[in-house]
C-alpha cells in the first residue's frame, strides 16, 4: 500500500534525505516516485534481496525516464551496428551502463533474466562498467530490455554517432582532462596572488588588499572544490554512504581539513590560509590519477591489439589457397574454411555445405545450417567440409577476441594478488586516518599549524595505489613478453597459476611429435584414383596430425562431400552421394583381424577395408632434452590416443609409469581431474583437438598449434609450437613475475612507513605530498618494468 506522508527520513533505495513528501510501501519510505516504482518492480519479481547486498545500493530516480525516446531500438539498421551476434534464437549486446557502483548493482543487473523471461543471461564486468545480455528475440526485444534498465536505474550509455568505432573508447574520462585544466588554471593564479606572502611583501601590503586577495582566492578555490575535486570526494561519499572504506575517504577528509581550515583564516582575518597547497594538492592527485589511466589504457591497448591468440585462414587467389593472417583479412576476400575451423570475421557463404557451431558464442552445440549468400558470424565453428566465405567486413572491426572470455570457458579463476591487495587496502585505510587524527591530536595543544600540516599531509602521502599497480604492471609486461614470443595468455591469473604447477601432462601427437618431415608408410590394396581423391578429400578435412600425414601421403585434387563428422579419438567420416569413407581406428572402421602395433589409422570405404596408413614418429627432441632437467621439479605425465608402439622410445625420457596409452578425450579428461584432486596444481599441454576437456580440466591447458587456425577457448594459452622449446623459460618468467610483485609489496608499504613517519612530524607540507603520492606509483612501475624485462633478457625471451 503506497501512502504520503511529510516526515522527514531517507530513501529506502537510494539513501537520499526525503527532501519533500515522503512515499511509504510496506513500511518503507522513498524520496520519489522513480525510487519507489524501481522497488515496486523488484517486489514483484521477488527480488528484493538486492536492498540486503548493500544499504540503500539505489542510485536517486528524480529524473523521469522518457520511455518513447528508445524508440529507435527497434530500428533493424541500429540493432544491426550494436548487436554483437544475432540469430533466430539468440542475440547478443554489450552494454556500457556507467551507474554501476557496487556489489548490489552487479547482483541486480545479473539477474535481469527474472524481470524479463526473455533474458538468457547478463553478466557484468565492473572495471568496464560493462553488461553483456544474451536475449531470445522471439520473446523480448533490445528495446524493451534498454527499458527495464532504465526504470530500475541501470540506463546504459548508447552513442549512435560512434557506435562504428571501438567500444573500449566509451570509458575513456575525458571529463579528468578538463578537471585537471581548472585545477591547474585555478592554482597558479592563486600562487600569483599569494606571491607578496611568498617574498615576505605581505606585511608591507594594505590590510584591504590582503583582504581582497583572500577573498578573491576564496573565489578561484570554490570551482576546484566543487568541480575538480570531485573525482575524489564523489567515490569519498558513496564509500561512506556504503560503509566501506576506500582510499578516497582519507584523500576528501584532507582536502575538506584544508579548503575550510583556509577559508575560516582568510574569514577571520587571523590568516591567509592554504588555498595554494588545497589547489596544488587536487592538480597533483588529478595529474597521477591521469597518469594511471593512460598507464592502464596503454596496457589495455596492448592486450586488445595483439589479440590473445594468433588465427590464420586460407585465402583464395587464382585458385590458390594461400594462409594469411586474419588481421591482413579485408572485406570482399575469399576464404577457405575447412571443417573443425573457427570462422574468423563475419563472412557470407559462397560455397559449401556449411554446419556452423555457435557454441563458442552460445553455449548451444547444435549445429545450425547456413545456406548460400546468408551470414556466418565470427566465432562460428564449421562441423561439415571445407566451405568457401566472402569476408563481409575486416578483422579490426569484429570482437572475435571476446570469444576466449566467453561464460562457458570460464574457470572463475581469481587473482590471490587482488584479493591480497584489496584486504590491505582497507586496512590500510583505516590506518591512516587513525595516525592522522593521532598526529592532530598531539600537535593541536601547542602547535596548530603543524597539527593542520601533519593531518593533511599524513591523509595524502599515505597511499596503497603503488601497491594496487604492483600486480597489474607485472603481470601486464610479463604478457607482452610472451606475446612476442608467441605465447598468448588469456588472462594475468594464468601468469600466477604457472608459478605454481608441480605437474606437467604432455599430449604425444603433435606435441612431443613434430608433423614435419614424418615417415609414412601404407600397408594394403592400393586405391584407384577415384579412391584416393575420396581419401585426401576426407582426410584434409581434419586438423588432427595423423589425418594431415595422410591427406599429405595421398595428396590428389579435392571434392567437397555431402556430410563430414569427425569422432575426437576415433576418426572421421565423410559421405559422398551414398558412398561412405572412414578413416581412424581399428574399431572405427569396422576391423575385426589382427591390428598394427605402430602409430596411424585404417582406411575404409564402403565398408572395403584398404588398408593401414603407419606413421613413424618424429619427435621434438629440442623439448625432450629439456625433460630430464624436469624430473626432480615436477611430475611429467604423458596422455596418448595412439597405441603403445612407442613406450620404449618415451621411456628415455619419462617414467614408464607415468606413460598412458589408448587415452580417450574423456580419459584425458579424468586424469586432470584425478590428479587435481590429489592436490596436485596442474598443466596440461596438447594440440587442442582432441584435448579440449583436458585443457579446460587443468588449472594452465596450453594448446600447441602448427596450424593457428586451430583455436581451442578451452585452453588458457595458445603457443605457436616453433616456441614450444621455451616452455621453460616461460614457466621461470612467471615464478619470477610472482616474485617482483612480493618485493613490489615491500617497496610500497616501505615508502608509506617512510613517507608517514615524515609526515607525522609535520615536515611535509600536503602539496609535497601530493606530488610523492603519484611519484611512488611511477617508481612501482618503472620498478616493475624493468625488473621484468632484466630477468626476461636473462633467460633469453628478450
Amino acid at each position: 500500500m503506497e501512502v504520503k506522508s511529510n516526515i522527514s527520513t531517507n530513501c529506502y533505495h537510494c539513501g537520499e534525505l526525503c527532501k519533500n513528501e515522503v512515499i511509504t510501501h510496506n513500511e518503507k519510505a522513498f524520496c520519489c516516485e522513480g525510487c519507489h516504482l524501481v522497488y515496486s518492480i523488484l517486489d514483484e519479481n521477488n527480488l528484493c534481496n538486492y536492498y540486503s547486498i548493500e544499504a540503500n545500493p539505489g542510485n536517486a530516480q528524480l529524473k523521469i525516464i522518457d520511455i518513447a525516446k528508445f524508440e529507435y531500438l527497434d530500428l533493424p539498421e541500429v540493432q544491426r551496428a550494436l548487436l554483437d551476434f544475432k540469430s533466430d534464437a539468440i542475440h547478443k549486446i554489450t552494454f556500457y551502463t556507467p551507474e554501476i557502483h557496487c556489489s548490489s548493482c552487479i547482483w541486480l543487473l545479473e539477474n535481469l533474466h527474472k524481470l524479463d523471461q526473455g533474458i538468457i543471461t547478463s553478466r557484468v564486468n565492473f572495471l568496464k562498467k560493462e553488461v553483456y545480455v544474451s536475449y531470445n528475440p522471439t520473446l523480448t526485444s533490445l528495446r524493451k530490455i534498454v527499458e527495464i534498465q532504465a526504470k530500475i536505474g541501470y540506463e546504459p550509455l548508447i552513442n549512435l554517432s560512434n557506435v562504428e568505432s571501438s567500444k573500449s573508447k566509451k570509458t575513456i574520462n575525458h571529463s579528468l582532462f578538463v578537471k585537471l585544466g581548472v585545477a591547474g588554471f585555478c592554482f597558479g593564479n592563486i600562487m600569483l596572488l599569494s606571491l607578496p606572502e611568498y617574498i615576505s611583501f605581505g606585511k608591507y601590503i594594505e590590510s584591504s588588499f590582503r583582504i581582497f586577495f583572500g577573498y578573491l582566492n576564496i573565489a578561484l578555490a570554490l570551482p576546484v572544490l566543487l568541480y575538480s575535486a570531485t573525482e575524489y570526494l564523489i567515490p569519498a561519499y558513496k564509500s561512506v554512504k556504503h560503509k566501506e572504506m576506500s582510499i578516497d575517504v582519507p584523500i576528501a577528509m584532507g582536502i575538506f581539513a584544508l579548503f575550510f581550515t583556509s577559508v575560516l583564516e582568510i574569514v577571520s582575518r587571523t590568516g591567509i590560509g592554504y588555498l595554494d597547497s588545497f589547489a596544488g594538492l587536487i592538480f597533483f592527485l588529478l595529474l597521477g590519477k591521469l597518469f594511471q589511466q593512460k598507464t592502464y589504457d596503454f596496457l589495455s591497448f596492448e592486450r586488445d591489439f595483439k589479440s590473445y591468440f594468433p588465427i590464420s585462414v586460407n585465402k583464395i587467389l587464382q585458385n590458390a589457397k594461400i594462409p594469411t593472417m586474419v588481421n591482413h583479412l579485408q572485406k570482399d576476400d575469399i576464404i577457405s574454411v575447412g571443417n573443425e575451423e573457427l570462422i574468423p570475421v563475419d563472412s557470407e557463404l559462397i560455397n559449401g555445405n556449411a554446419q556452423v557451431d555457435y557454441s563458442f558464442i552460445t553455449g548451444e552445440s547444435a549445429p545450425v545450417i547456413v545456406h548460400a549468400n546468408e551470414k556466418i558470424f565470427a566465432g562460428g565453428k564449421q562441423m561439415g567440409g571445407t566451405i568457401t566465405l566472402r569476408v563481409l567486413q575486416s578483422f579490426s572491426n569484429s570482437d572475435i577476441t571476446k570469444l576466449w572470455e566467453a561464460d562457458a570457458f570460464q574457470k572463475n579463476t581469481k587473482s590471490e594478488f587482488d584479493q591480497l591487495t584489496t584486504s590491505i587496502s582497507k586496512r590500510f585505510t583505516i590506518a591512516i586516518i587513525t595516525i592522522a587524527v593521532g598526529s592532530a591530536l598531539f600537535w593541536l595543544p601547542n602547535q596548530s599549524s603543524i597539527a593542520l600540516k601533519a593531518f593533511t599531509s599524513v591523509l595524502i602521502i599515505a597511499c596503497p595505489c603503488a601497491l594496487a599497480l604492483a600486480a597489474p604492471f607485472t603481470m601486464g609486461n610479463i604478457l607482452r613478453i610472451f606475446g612476442r614470443n608467441k605465447f598468448f595468455l588469456k588472462n594475468a591469473f594464468v601468469i600466477e597459476k604457472m608459478a605454481k604447477v608441480n605437474a606437467i601432462v604432455f599430449d604425444k601427437t603433435g606435441t612431443l611429435t613434430n608433423n614435419k618431415n614424418t615417415k609414412v608408410e601404407y600397408v594394403g590394396i592400393q586405391p584407384t584414383n577415384d579412391e584416393k581423391v575420396l581419401i585426401y578429400s576426407l582426410a584434409n578435412q581434419s586438423n588432427h596430425p595423423i589425418s594431415k600425414q595422410i591427406a599429405n601421403y595421398f595428396e590428389t585434387l579435392e571434392i567437397d562431400f555431402d556430410e563430414v563428422k569427425e569422432f575426437p579419438g576415433k576418426g572421421i567420416k565423410g559421405v559422398l552421394k551414398g558412398v561412405e569413407v572412414l578413416i581412424g581406428t581399428a574399431e572405427f572402421v569396422g576391423y575385426i583381424f589382427e591390428k598394427q602395433n605402430n602409430t596411424g589409422a585404417y582406411i575404409s570405404i564402403n565398408g572395403k577395408i584398404f588398408g593401414f596408413l603407419g606413421i613413424k614418429q618424429n619427435y621434438r627432441i629440442e623439448i625432450l632434452s629439456k625433460i630430464k632437467s624436469f624430473v626432480k621439479q615436477y611430475k611429467l605425465f604423458v596422455l596418448s590416443g595412439d597405441n603403445n608402439s612407442e613406450r620404449n622410445k618415451l621411456t628415455e625420457w619419462f617414467d614408464e609409469s607415468n606413460l598412458l596409452f589408448n587415452q580417450t578425450p574423456n580419459d584425458k579428461l579424468q586424469f586432470l581431474k584425478k590428479l587435481k584432486k590429489e592436490g596436485s596444481t596442474t598443466m596440461m599441454i596438447g594440440d587442442g583437438l582432441n584435448d579440449a576437456g583436458a585443457l579446460k580440466m587443468s588449472d594452465v591447458g596450453i594448446a600447441l598449434n602448427e596450424n593457428v587456425a586451430n583455436f581451442s577457448p578451452a585452453c588458457d594459452a595458445i603457443l605457436d609450437a616453433k616456441h614450444f622449446k621455451d616452455f621453460d623459460k616461460f614457466i621461470l618468467l612467471s615464478k619470477k613475475g610472482v616474485a617482483i610483485v612480493k618485493v613490489s609489496f615491500i617497496l610500497s608499504l616501505a615508502y608509506n612507513i617512510v613517507g608517514m613517519s615524515f609526515a607525522v612530524q609535520g615536515l611535509l607540507t600536503p602539496v609535497v605530498s601530493a606530488i610523492l603520492m603519484p611519484l611512488s606509483s611511477i617508481s612501482v612501475v618503472v620498478f616493475t618494468t624493468l625488473a621484468v624485462n632484466w630477468s626476461a633478457k636473462k633467460i633469453k625471451l628478450l
